[in-house]
């Protein structure tokens, strides 16, 4: 299960697919060409989203893949 203190290299490790999820957020990740080693909050803060906003993301981050 995620949670908003995951890293992201271990995010995208467990879900490939979430680069792509995160560039739509304008979050840069390590698929994205960026060398960002923080976690889903800490990026997430940085690009100024709030605590709902992320929880919003462990959501989908979550759901199983249809």
């Amino acid at each position: 299960m995620i949670d908003k203190n995951i890293s992201l290299e271990e995010l995208l490790d467990l879900i490939p697919d979430a680069g792509n999820y995160l560039s739509k957020k304008n979050i840069k990740c390590l698929a994205c060409g960026e060398p960002v080693w923080g976690t889903l909050n800490s990026e997430s803060k940085a690009k100024g989203f709030s605590d709902a906003d992320i929880d919003g993301f462990v959501d989908d981050l979550n759901k199983p893949v249809e």
